[in-house]
């Protein structure tokens, strides 16, 4: 086994009992916790200074678990995430009842299937949905290598999986499709010129279907 494997069956084994690791994302480093440990969704937002009325995105490995969390899918949502997934896109959907109040405010929930190796091996093994916000400060730039989750996070987390620097050097794209069209809430990896293309290929779709 080389470091690097030694290093994700660390992660691993800390994420299961309830702890915070720092991993490379497809995008940037993420700071992720398992979702249905509240204790440690607490720690990240007192280690990030995040204000707690902003829920963080959750990553999940396949389309399967989809439906654990979120109540449904639009078509657009659909046809964005066959698009797009794995990879930089967050969508927006409405959240099941069932999910815990901690992790989504109001109706909706955001959502990534990343598509980084180490990222999959972590949520995979863990079998939960991870926390999938960025390893940095709030307010901070976002961390692109090990060695900067570390001057800004320090000895504030459990662990960092080094994997290098992440290959997308930018956050992901939140797209809201809650509504009747997507709306993009955070520009990123993904540009507005690759959405609203998909969308108009979606719509253009279900005209000549109609």
């Amino acid at each position: 086994m080389d470091i690097l494997q030694e290093q994700v069956k660390k992660g691993i084994k800390i994420l299961r009992e309830g702890g915070i690791v720092a991993f490379p994302t497809d995008t940037v480093y993420g700071l992720g916790a398992d979702a249905f440990n509240l204790e440690a969704v607490e720690r990240i937002y007192e280690i990030k200074s995040r204000p707690r009325h902003l829920p963080f995105p959750l990553l999940i490995a396949d389309m399967s678990q989809v439906t654990d969390i979120a109540e449904s899918m639009s078509g657009i949502a659909r046809f964005l995430a066959t698009r797009f997934w794995p990879g930089g896109l967050t969508l927006v959907l409405p959240k099941r009842d069932s999910l815990p109040l901690y992790l989504a405010r109001g109706s909706a929930v955001a959502l990534r299937i990343p598509s980084h190796p180490i990222c999959q091996s972590l949520i995979q093994s863990l079998g939960n949905p991870v926390i999938g916000t960025s390893a940095n400060i709030s307010g901070k730039p976002a961390t692109l290598a090990a060695d900067e989750v570390e001057q800004q996070l320090g000895n504030e987390i459990d662990f960092i999986i080094d994997g290098g620097e992440c290959p997308g050097g930018r956050e992901s794209t939140i797209v809201d499709t809650t509504g009747e069209s997507p709306v993009i809430l955070r520009h990123g990896i993904i540009s507005a010129y690759e959405i609203d293309k998909a969308y108009a290929e979606y719509l253009e779709c279900n005209y000549s279907r109609g």
